[in-house]
């Protein structure tokens, strides 16, 4: 408790929140939420019964703080990281229970809620989760006990009662109890994620209570994006907001600067799996979350048929974000070939970016546009273009930036070679600054001298040439000449 003290306390105005989530809400889930933006994240629901029977063990090889049940099991593990900002969910339906599980938690987490809104059964029976609604003087005498007993906040999660005024008379008795917050999922305790959530009950609600309110159930039709959570928000008229599926779904919808690609979301959550030795099993659940409708990919697949983390990293590593990554790029390759608008220009830093892949059969041969590059910087009087390539380390691709009249140049689209990344990125320069680049069917633009297109159209003679006398004629015997071509018989090796 003095511990408790000298920390700042939990606000619950105006934040966005993780949901406590069954299987869900572990360690990796909740620091990749706080990565993204949550500003407060809770564990999944876990059963006093279970919980008082766990030993606290400090982990120092992991440096997380593990709730260690008889058989071994870990049923709460937690990390400094999130140490003031992660509420611990408890079910129960005992008021000396519950306080007995909040005391050996409470400094390890930075507040204390009870769920109260759970349909499911595993919650429901025994009197705990939803079940709870029904008896107004258990929730009170449970909040009371938690209240008084320990040194963090206390809050509760509930669902929406038959009518209005029944729910706006239980959270006015839950006030009373002390506790700093009160969560509200706006379906009935017989609805399902499938079914609208009733905004103007969580309205009703807010209007009733001085103490903070926190919106859930707007995953499915009303968050889908950062930007909805404002929305749901006023829509409620709630101080927060929680979101659960939209959240497992892909954790950075909680990131104000835009949506995360949710193979790369995959990726950071690994990283927190393993670094945390979480459950294999609990890992792929969450990934499979995530999957939702690419669960029968072969990446997907391959996750469920893993049986450890590192085989799961080995899935990634060989079918999973790289493959995926690489399956989107080409989508917008086939969009340009296919003579669709190409991107256009986007800053990344000082580079100057487009999509931008260079296919070699749309130019003539000899013929690139490095070279209408290097003429028109010639043309005018400026230093030889600067090429600058890097590689990249799980599939050996390049991508090549380059410098011209101090600007910087690049595709955003990686090639498989040296020489395709440096003319893909001579192309994005050419395009935005409206010089011709050479392409089959292209106007003669006049960069590129006639002595180099003669050599190609020569070089293209020479090779028909050869091919209709090839059966005729040995050219291998001695020089010739033929329509003004000289022939030169290649140097036999000698053995």
């Amino acid at each position: 408790k003095l511990l408790n003290s000298l920390l700042p306390r939990l606000s619950f105005s105006n934040i966005t929140a993780l949901a406590p989530m069954v299987r869900v809400g572990t360690l990796p889930m909740r620091l990749l939420a706080l990565d993204y933006g949550a500003d407060v994240v809770y564990c999944e629901e876990l059963i006093d019964i279970k919980m008082a029977q766990c030993q606290r063990v400090v982990n120092e090889v992991l440096e997380t703080v593990d709730f260690v049940a008889p058989d071994d099991r870990v049923m709460f593990r937690t990390c400094e990281r999130e140490r003031d900002r992660v509420v611990f969910q408890m079910g129960t339906a005992d008021p000396e229970r519950a306080l007995t599980v909040a005391q050996l938690v409470e400094k390890d987490v930075a507040a204390i809620d009870v769920n109260m809104g759970c349909p499911k059964e595993y919650s429901t029976k025994g009197g705990m989760g939803a079940a709870l609604l029904s008896d107004p003087d258990k929730i009170e005498a449970i909040l009371k006990k938690l209240v008084t007993g320990v040194g963090i906040p206390v809050t509760c999660k509930i669902r929406i009662l038959p009518s209005v005024e029944d729910t706006v008379s239980l959270v006015r008795r839950i006030e009373k109890t002390g506790v700093a917050a009160i969560a509200v999922h706006g379906r009935f305790k017989e609805e399902r994620p499938r079914h609208p959530v009733h905004c103007d009950y969580i309205q009703a609600v807010s209007q009733a209570v001085s103490i903070p309110v926190i919106a859930n159930g707007g995953s499915l039709d009303l968050v889908k994006k950062n930007g909805d959570i404002e929305e749901f928000r006023k829509a409620t008229g709630a101080s927060s907001v929680m979101l659960a599926r939209a959240a497992m779904w892909n954790a950075s919808v909680f990131n104000s600067q835009g949506p995360v690609p949710v193979e790369r979301v995959m990726e950071e959550y690994l990283k927190y799996a393993i670094r945390y030795d979480n459950n294999a099993f609990n890992t792929k659940y969450c990934l499979c979350q995530m999957l939702r409708d690419k669960v029968e990919s072969p990446l997907g697949k391959q996750v469920q048929a893993a049986q450890t983390n590192a085989e799961i990293r080995y899935s990634f590593m060989t079918l999973g974000c790289d493959r995926q990554i690489q399956e989107q790029q080409q989508v917008r390759r086939d969009a340009l070939q296919n003579g669709s608008q190409p991107d256009k220009p986007v800053m990344d830093g000082d580079v100057i970016t487009m999509a931008v892949k260079f296919e070699r059969r749309e130019y003539p041969p000899q013929i690139t546009p490095k070279m209408f590059l290097l003429e028109w910087s010639r043309k005018e009087k400026l230093e030889q273009p600067f090429y600058e390539t890097v590689q990249r380390a799980q599939d050996r691709a390049f991508q090549s930036t380059v410098m011209v009249a101090e600007k910087k140049y690049r595709s955003s689209l990686w090639e498989k070679s040296k020489k395709f990344a440096e003319q893909a990125a001579a192309i994005v320069c050419l395009r935005v600054l409206g010089i011709p680049e050479g392409r089959i069917g292209e106007e003669d633009s006049g960069l590129v001298c006639k002595r180099k297109r003669e050599r190609k159209v020569n070089g293209s003679a020479e090779e028909e040439i050869s091919k209709k006398l090839s059966g005729h004629y040995n050219p291998s015997c001695f020089p010739y000449r033929i329509e003004g071509i000289l022939f030169r018989p290649k140097k036999q090796k000698q053995r």
